[in-house]
């Protein structure tokens, strides 16, 4: 029997009357945007989901969260992307539920009938049962938590100016990074650039480059995904920026005052930021379905929801294991693989023909530490230093949404490299979500 059930389109989703096959996508990420972009000449209707009415390029939120770039340069309005292709709707909806039986997604004010869903909902911060820590030290996923660190990184410089009290001084200068996997390194990185090159000259009763940077792991290495060779050199390069690297030490607690490690120690910091993991969306609770510790959603080969292969969760949100036997990363490639294969998945059946297994390529992977310096694992290579910075450099430009946001980006970069200027210095109110 097929599983395309077409038919007129309920009232209720506001859309026109279609006897095509109806394809709603819920989340416009990587995953989402690749699924809908995958099935623009297919004969479907395609409703995309978001709670945001932009796609973000999260590889670069961390230059945001340092005033490196602003939100404009690493966001595009999702209807912009989606703008030339006739058979996409987007919808700038909160989805509540998810109804299988009755192959309906439930949003706050309508419900939308399906005949196949996509999944892409992505992840969220996880703080390991302290959920009262994300007040005092924020993760970093969307633009408001971007502007938030970055408002909260430069308070922290204008306090310390004008503080007479060099304890609180002190405590107001010293920044911790909780986490030692990309992004924690990322931003503990570029946090040492800031104080240290961009903003050194901008105040006259502190020193900036005084500032100290904490980076805090739990587990034995930095970047764990990466060869333990590339790890010790992740780790050199930040010691040699100035950051303070501690391995092998858990926050046990976390408050305004600042943080406590495993061994007892405590350190006094006013801005404390949390890259230590992240568990998945609310998916699996509304599918009620199996899922990992991490609330990724166990899926099929091809990532499909068993006994319901008109579902399929991709990214973040899902668990899939590779041809290697090893489980995807959630890594942005990861995603925007899963998202072309689902559509290509959709076409297949549309057509009655079979689909072969999810087979994920890993192209490689890269994580820069600060100016001229990062890593890169490509398999058959691995560089580190001023090479593998290049690399990162030309590949998240390459990745980029739009030409324009690719051409202000570069010329930012290219500026910031010779001037170590950062223009995106400034202090916005608090996030909303």
């Amino acid at each position: 029997m097929s599983l395309v059930q077409t038919g007129t389109r309920s009232p209720e989703t506001g859309t026109a009357p279609s006897l095509r096959p109806r394809v709603v996508i819920i989340g416009a990420g990587f995953g989402g945007i690749n699924a809908a972009m995958g099935l623009r000449h297919t004969d479907v209707d395609v409703t995309v989901i978001d709670r945001r009415n932009y796609h973000l390029f999260q590889p670069l939120l961390y230059q945001v969260a340092t005033a490196g770039l602003s939100p404009a340069q690493v966001a595009m309005p999702i209807r912009h992307i989606l703008r030339r292709q006739k058979n996409a709707t987007v919808l700038m909806e909160k989805v509540e539920d998810v109804d299988k039986e009755a192959r309906l997604v439930i949003t706050s004010t309508r419900r939308i009938p399906y005949d196949y869903l996509v999944i892409a909902t992505g992840a969220q911060h996880a703080y390991f049962g302290h959920d009262d820590w994300e007040e005092i030290a924020p993760g970093l996923k969307t633009i408001g938590d971007a502007t938030e660190i970055r408002a909260r990184i430069l308070t922290a410089f204008e306090k310390a100016e004008v503080s007479d009290d060099a304890a609180e001084r002190a405590r107001l200068l010293t920044f911790v990074v909780v986490g030692g996997g990309p992004t924690g390194v990322e931003l503990a990185g570029a946090i040492v650039e800031l104080a240290r090159k961009a903003i050194v000259s901008d105040f006259r009763h502190i020193d900036s480059s005084a500032a100290r940077v904490i980076l805090v792991e739990a587990g034995p290495r930095l970047l764990p995904a990466f060869p333990e060779d590339l790890s010790a050199s992740a780790r050199r390069q930040l010691e040699k920026l100035g950051v303070e690297v501690r391995l092998g030490q858990a926050v046990t607690q976390c408050d305004a005052a600042g943080v406590t490690l495993a061994d007892g120690e405590t350190i006094a910091s006013a801005c404390l930021l949390w890259a230590a993991g992240v568990t998945a969306s609310r998916a699996a609770k509304w599918l009620e379905a199996e899922a990992d510790r991490a609330g990724r959603v166990v899926v099929s080969g091809d990532l499909s929801l068993p006994n319901h292969p008109e579902v399929f969760v991709i990214g973040d949100t899902a668990l899939v294991k590779g041809t290697d036997g090893q489980f995807v990363p959630g890594v942005a490639a990861a995603a925007k693989q899963m998202g072309k294969y689902a559509a290509d998945v959709i076409k297949a059946r549309l057509a009655g023909k079979p689909a072969k297994p999810f087979r994920y390529i890993n192209y490689g992977n890269l994580a820069t530490i600060g100016r001229k310096a990062a890593v890169a694992d490509f398999g058959w290579i691995r560089l580190s230093g001023f090479p593998a910075w290049l690399l990162w450099t030309f590949a998240h430009l390459w990745f980029l949404v739009g030409f324009r946001n690719r051409v202000i980006v570069f010329l930012d970069w290219a500026w910031a490299y010779v001037t170590y200027d950062r223009g995106a210095r400034l202090i916005t109110e608090r996030r909303s979500t």
